[in-house]
């Protein structure tokens, strides 16, 4: 039985790096009587090129169901810079905290190769979605 939640998924694909986003409701978490719901999403970047590259930052937009939008910027994913060589990847999985019920989240995260270029990767956008919402 295929999980519902993946149909919110996300791919992206820049310079050879692949970025997947699986996001996920986490009802333990979450208090609806309090306006509070949590969702999780797995990440997995996966370099699919032919150069070593570097995770150095990210870049989040979070908009809630009432098109609040909050950006988030920060060093890494979950206390890492991951190094990724040719067909190595690295998965993590955070959370983000809505006071609505759906929402949206889409972003990039800035890479530098082993020579020192930057340059951004795009994560596509997904949605955030409480079970029973869309169908």
């Amino acid at each position: 039985m295929s999980d519902p939640a993946n149909d919110f998924s996300s791919e992206a694909i820049t310079r050879g790096i692949r970025v997947r986003v699986e996001p996920q409701f986490d009802p333990h978490r979450s208090h609806p009587e309090t306006s509070q719901w949590f969702f999780l999403y797995t990440v997995t970047i996966e370099n699919q090129g032919k150069e070593t590259v570097q995770l150095l930052t990210r870049h989040w937009i979070i908009t809630d169901g009432g098109g609040e939008v909050e950006e988030v910027r920060g060093p890494g994913v979950v206390g890492e810079q991951p190094l990724l060589g040719p067909s190595q990847s690295f998965r993590y999985t955070s959370g983000c905290p809505l006071t609505t019920d759906v929402g949206k989240m889409e972003g990039s995260y800035q890479m530098a190769t082993d020579e020192g270029e930057l340059f951004d990767i795009a994560i596509a956008p997904f949605t955030l979605c409480a079970p029973g919402l869309v169908h």
